[in-house]
């Protein structure tokens, strides 16, 4: 028999995938139109008679085929409009990332040698100022507990225009019979889009155990401090009172910075 808290997590897991398949739609839709406009452009250049002459909502494959190879739920690294950065952080070292936020500062505690393409990502990330004056978007306070950064349009949907590959995945053990592993207050890992190495620049802290698939890169450990300022931040809840949005102490990362040591 199901207890009334086992179907709270369940449900809450349903409604966290639900919603990440609702961002993968939106990013679908979003390459589809940049790739459509694209090949507007490229015709345009050709010469407005060859334009006249292309159907673009009927049958002309020539027309569809590059819309159709935009269409992944994320752009894969082949495909990505900018390269992941060439790995420089070195493997054998710690790494701490330090957000300075809104809400208080927070360290986190990361290793190169089972993320490295995670790590060299947020820190090449970091060094250019990306993440700095951005938004925490994302709060949930039912089934799953986690705070979301790391997006710079605010809304679940921006990213860094490439992916990394997801790493470390088996850390937290072998999953359950319901297909989760626990993640523990502390966690700090990727966001992704649902697919397989769709990883981009979001990632989520953990303020409470919080038991998701294990199809999420596992890449660091908050500290103490850290770990009560996202605390604080659940405590005061979501926006309007409902169990997942836009946290009601907003939370902005002024500074992000990833230093080795």
């Amino acid at each position: 028999m199901v207890s009334s808290d086992q179907r709270r997590r369940q449900l809450a897991r349903e409604k966290f995938e639900r919603q990440q398949a609702r961002r993968r739609q939106s990013r679908r839709k979003k390459q589809r139109n940049a790739v459509i406009a694209a090949v507007v452009a490229v015709v345009v250049i050709a010469g407005a008679a060859a334009f006249a002459s292309m159907d673009f909502d009927d049958k002309d494959s020539s027309a569809k085929k590059p819309a159709e190879a935009g269409a992944s739920p994320d752009p894969t690294p082949s495909e990505a409009k900018s390269p992941e950065p060439a790995l420089s952080v070195d493997k054998a070292a710690k790494y701490t990332m330090t957000l300075t936020t809104s809400q208080g500062e927070i360290g986190i505690a990361m290793d190169a040698a089972k993320t490295p393409r995670t790590v060299n990502s947020f820190k090449a990330l970091a060094d250019k100022g990306y993440f700095d004056k951005t938004k925490c978007h994302r709060l949930t306070t039912q089934g799953i507990f986690v705070l979301q950064c790391g997006d710079p349009k605010g809304d679940g949907t921006g990213g860094p225009g490439y992916n990394i590959p997801d790493e470390n995945l088996k850390a937290l053990g072998k999953a359950g019979t319901d297909g989760t592993v626990t993640y523990p207050p502390g966690t700090v890992a990727m966001a992704n889009t649902g697919q397989p190495n769709s990883g981009g620049s979001q990632f989520f802290l953990v303020y409470k155990e919080t038991k998701l698939p294990p199809t999420y890169t596992p890449f660091g450990t908050m500290n103490a401090a850290g770990l009560k300022a996202v605390e604080k931040v659940a405590k005061a809840g979501v926006a309007g009172g409902a169990g997942d949005g836009a946290p009601k102490s907003a939370v902005t990362v002024e500074k992000a910075a990833v230093a080795k040591g």
